[in-house]
């Protein structure tokens, strides 16, 4: 999933589906545009595992912030619920692709920071990163909203 970079011909260009924005301001708009997107979606939303919910906002909010600090700002953010999933693209200025930072720091001591991308890995079912026609990328991750076997 996030080691091999996986490529859908459906994520080459910034389609909008369902809330498109340049970009929220914040990680906590982002967050919002996901409750929104969310609380929108056609039939009953409650049946949705808070937990699951919970993931999908802290995805969110990892994926802008990493467009933030290391993309060059973020260019696009779709927030497009199913019944079962949430699919959040972000698009930024950059090329380059995210990586994990080490647990330890270069001293030897705890690392604070740079575990954004490694949080993402973890809860996404699917993560694709694609190149923009325009220069930069988008990264798309799917979050499920039922529970996990794990939490069962």
């Amino acid at each position: 999933m996030c080691g091999e970079y996986q490529r859908s011909s459906t994520d080459t260009v910034a389609v909008a589906r369902h809330l498109t924005s340049t970009g929220p301001d914040s990680p906590a708009d982002a967050r919002q545009e996901v409750r929104r997107a969310l609380a929108a979606r056609p039939g009953n939303p409650s049946w949705a595992d808070e937990d699951a919910v919970g993931d999908a906002l802290l995805v969110a909010s990892e994926l802008v912030s990493n467009a933030m600090l290391h993309g060059g700002g973020v260019t696009g953010f779709e927030v497009t619920p199913t019944e079962r999933e949430v699919r959040l693209s972000v698009s930024d200025r950059s090329d380059q692709r995210p990586a994990s930072a080490g647990r330890f720091d270069d001293t030897g001591r705890l690392r604070v920071g740079g575990h954004g991308w490694k949080i993402v890995c973890t809860l996404a079912s699917d993560v694709a990163i694609s190149p923009l026609r325009t220069g930069g990328k988008r990264i798309t991750a799917v979050v499920p909203l039922s529970p996990s076997p794990a939490r069962l």
